[in-house]
């Protein structure tokens, strides 16, 4: 019966990880079924709630790469055409090339993702409960990794007890099914996570998502829906060949 002092372990993580992960899931959708409702996205605002600081970066790039305000040539770097930004993200970008009017995309992405600008638009959207918070992200995101480890831990702990001595006149059956009791209930909470939790844990509440969805379907005229698919969809939404190159030029280098 030593296996016991094992199974207690085993059921004691397994319990723990799993109420952390429902508890943290439930805060990040703890949000107001009227959150948003009258809120018109600006394109920077639906670039950060689809890909966060990033995407809004990507998305300005390209906006004023359209303009022919900025050359994103396929070699993967960026060249100032038109010297004034016409907003704070434009500013970013162009404080990002940096005064000689030309950089590698790579950097200018990453500075402009971590401007001001940025950080002041990410927390406009938290505050009116669009955007998921940091650390409502990071919270979700380490009870997944708690319950990966209770997982691992009561199969590791199962093994152990299988192979104990004087197993074998107990019977390895018993054993074996009140190890795998804890194990089903940390994967199930995995499974269930993916599914409800998932969404959660991006850039955008579940008022957030609703929005999206609405401009996703109401995007009008040609450019706005196209700066839109890609604010949404990301740089692989990028139809013109010599500018989708340079991003890709870009994820080859990251």
């Amino acid at each position: 019966m030593f296996w016991v002092l094992l199974l207690l372990p085993a059921w004691a993580a397994a319990a723990t990880a799993c109420t952390r992960l429902c508890l943290a899931a439930v805060r990040a959708a703890n949000v107001d079924s009227s959150t948003g409702r009258g809120h018109d996205l600006t394109l920077y605002e639906a670039a950060f709630l689809s890909g966060g600081p990033a995407r809004v970066a990507e998305l300005t790039l390209v906006s004023m790469a359209r303009q022919r305000r900025l050359l994103l040539a396929h070699t993967g770097w960026a060249t100032v055409v038109d010297p004034d930004g016409r907003d704070d993200m434009e500013r970013a970008v162009l404080g990002a090339i940096g005064p000689a009017g030309q950089s590698p995309i790579a950097p200018v992405r990453r500075t402009t993702a971590a401007a001001d600008s940025v950080r002041r638009l990410a927390e406009r959207l938290v505050a009116a409960g669009l955007a998921v918070p940091d650390g409502a992200r990071t919270s979700v995101a380490g009870a997944v990794r708690q319950v990966q480890a209770a997982a691992a831990a009561v199969a590791a702990l199962g093994v152990v007890a299988l192979l104990l001595p004087g197993q074998a006149t107990e019977g390895q059956g018993p054993v074996a099914a009140w190890f795998l009791l804890p194990l089903i209930l940390t994967l199930s909470c995995l499974a269930i996570a993916r599914v409800e939790v998932h969404p959660y844990t991006r850039w955008a509440s579940p008022a957030g998502q609703r929005l999206l969805a609405t401009l996703s379907r109401h995007a009008a005229g040609d450019d706005r829906a196209y700066l839109t698919s890609v604010a949404v969809r990301g740089v692989r939404a990028v139809a013109e060949p010599d500018l989708r190159a340079a991003f890709a030029h870009r994820e080859r280098h990251l």
